[in-house]
């Protein structure tokens, strides 16, 4: 309870008290008693003066808390947080109050109290775009006194509600200025950036002179009507419509261009297939010609050797000479017959031994043709040669 309703109580109840003796007294001094049930009442002689002085001392006690009652609880005025008040002696502003209880008589001295926390106006209001379409706004404007303009704002508007007042029509007339200077369509699709456009033209007009603060201006929200909703709906369709169409002829497009790379790569792996095939013919073609020279040389040189060792058989002399690379390495022997002294015949003897080596190694098991007569002979064919009779 506050300090006004507590005295008020209080000097209620002496009043009544006083009241009450003063009843009480008076009813004592003109019966001499206070209880009804007596028949035979009559005045009091003694006391007189006594109880005379006791009720008007009741009636003074009395009429002065009477007058306390009416004049002091109503003096003190008490000034909540995030409050001020403009004090007023007999209509003229004096000072501002702040958060506490002040006493002040309250017959020469008057409280306007300011909320001093912060405002919200919740707007909706009708606007025409730049195109004469039609529009309901819904707007949310927030501002906050400054403390220290209080007087001001007693002076110039009188109350908060009037105030109040003021910056709504500000708001709403600068949020209409702003956006008929857009399309619908302007709207629809950049109202996020709109947005703060009207905070910043609300904020410029709501200047120092309105002794306020805009803390925040926002655009909630903004509908169209039903036909140009409609219209807006039936374009988008179409636009959605039409960029469906360019995403399938874009990826029919990048089909088409991922087919002709694989067909591309599939080709170029099939030619390298075929040229690697030719080169690993090629090579194994070289291989045979290496491997044929090889072979013959392997040949040529066991040929040799044979010749050597029939020669050697048959008494010729024989030179053995190492042969060695450009290290100084012996890769192998080098054979020489010494053919001197030799005669025509006894040199072809060494041929035609090799060619029945020869014969022999290739002989496949089968006897050969026999020629009867008086001197049996045997025909050993050379080699490649199908033996005959």
């Amino acid at each position: 309870m506050t300090i006004a309703v507590v005295l008020g109580l209080l000097f209620s109840a002496l009043c009544v008290a006083g009241a009450a003796v003063f009843i009480v007294f008076t009813r004592k001094l003109r019966y001499g008693s206070v209880r009804r049930s007596e028949k035979n009442i009559k005045p009091v002689s003694g006391n007189r003066s006594f109880y005379n002085i006791a009720r008007w001392v009741g009636l003074g006690v009395a009429c002065v808390f009477l007058l306390l009652t009416f004049f002091i609880p109503g003096s003190f005025h008490t000034v909540n947080a995030g409050e001020v008040a403009v004090v007023k002696h007999l209509g003229e502003i004096r000072e501002t109050r702040t958060a506490g209880t002040y006493f002040d008589f309250w017959i020469t001295e008057k409280y306007d109290v300011y909320d001093a926390k912060v405002q919200t106006l919740d707007i909706k209001e009708n606007a025409y775009s730049k195109d004469a379409q039609t529009m309901d706004l819904t707007m949310t404007v927030q501002y906050q006194i400054d403390t220290h303009r209080t007087t001001d704002i007693a002076t110039t508007y009188g109350s908060l509600e009037a105030l109040s007042t003021k910056i709504r029509s500000v708001s709403i007339e600068r949020a209409k200025s702003v956006l008929s200077g857009y399309s619908a369509m302007t709207i629809i699709e950049t109202r996020a950036s709109i947005s703060p456009k009207v905070e910043e033209a609300i904020k410029e007009a709501i200047s120092e002179n309105y002794f306020v603060t805009i803390n925040t201006a926002v655009l909630t929200n903004i509908d169209f009507s039903d036909a140009f909703e409609q219209t807006v709906e039936q374009k988008m369709i179409a636009e959605q419509q039409q960029l469906k169409a360019q995403y399938e002829a874009e990826k029919a497009k990048i089909e088409a261009e991922a087919a002709a790379q694989v067909a591309q790569i599939k080709a170029q792996a099939e030619l390298d297939v075929a040229k690697l095939a030719a080169e690993a013919r090629i090579a194994a073609a070289e291989g045979d010609a290496q491997a044929q020279i090889a072979i013959a040389k392997a040949e040529a040189q066991s040929t040799k050797l044979k010749s050597v060792e029939v020669a050697r058989m048959l008494g010729f002399d024989i030179t053995e000479t190492e042969v060695k690379n450009e290290q100084g390495e012996t890769v192998g022997t080098e054979y020489n017959i010494d053919f001197t002294g030799k005669t025509k015949d006894e040199i072809a003897v060494i041929s035609e031994y090799l060619k029945y080596i020869e014969y022999l190694s290739a002989w496949n098991g089968e006897l050969p043709d026999v020629v009867t007569g008086d001197n049996a002979s045997v025909l050993i064919p050379l080699p490649g040669e199908k033996p005959t009779a």
